[in-house]
């Protein structure tokens, strides 16, 4: 880090260090992370203290499954991993489904008087539905940033003013960011020519495996044909 985030650092550290669980950098990036019941209080602080008057983004993080050793891969293999439809929906066990550090949600500030950019996140516990405070009363364009972060991750912001889906339809199921959610949906949308409206059914998209269309068995290159190959150009 430069000075100009060091000193950023420091000072936010010597004022709030009870309220920050990690505080770290990454590509010329400082990341904070900030309890949740403390975050309204060092949201205000970033904005009024630090010159941080802009939230240039908010997100939602999944973490279900993040770390897990079968996703470590070192090179090439022979396997892979399938992309194929599967309607399976994954059911994370109890220990999983809700635990601590599931759930996150990002803000991405900047200060243009400082000319810094800082990263704040905020893990949302144990909580069913997973919840934190709404910063919108600090931040005007969290609005739609939370709305978004609700619809597609199912995060609850306390304090919102309109909290409703956004972008998925009214009588959408499930929130479709969640790396439980099925990759094939729950319901489907089709126009029904019969009642001349749009209707909702359940999915018909079937399971399959892929399998290529035409397999080709060309020998020119097996050690075999090779060796034939050239005792017939001998010959």
């Amino acid at each position: 880090m430069n000075k100009r985030y060091t000193d950023f650092v420091t000072e936010l550290q010597n004022g709030y260090a009870s309220a920050l669980t990690l505080v770290g950098s990454r590509v010329g990036e400082v990341t904070v992370e900030v309890s949740k019941d403390r975050i309204t209080e060092v949201a205000t602080a970033l904005r009024d203290k630090f010159g941080f008057e802009i939230l240039v983004d908010l997100c939602g993080v999944d973490y279900l499954g993040y770390g897990d050793s079968e996703w470590e891969t070192h090179g090439a293999t022979d396997n892979g991993f399938s992309r194929g439809v599967n309607r399976d929906v994954i059911v994370p066990d109890a220990d999983t489904l809700y635990h601590e550090k599931r759930f996150a949600v990002v803000y991405h500030l900047l200060s243009i008087s400082r000319n810094l950019r800082v990263r704040v996140r905020v893990y949302c516990g144990e909580s069913n539905p997973p919840i934190v405070p709404s910063v919108v009363d600090i931040w005007s364009s969290a609005n739609w940033y939370e709305r978004e972060a609700y619809d597609l991750f199912g995060i609850m912001f306390h304090g919102h003013p309109d909290l409703r889906r956004i972008l998925t339809d009214y009588g959408f199921i499930g929130h479709p960011f969640r790396k439980d959610f099925p990759l094939s949906g729950n319901l489907e949308v089709i126009y029904d020519e019969e009642k001349e409206r749009v209707v909702y059914q359940p999915v018909s998209i079937e399971p399959r495996t892929l399998v290529p269309r035409v397999i080709r068995d060309d020998t020119r290159y097996t050690p075999d044909s090779n060796q034939s190959s050239l005792g017939e150009a001998d010959g």
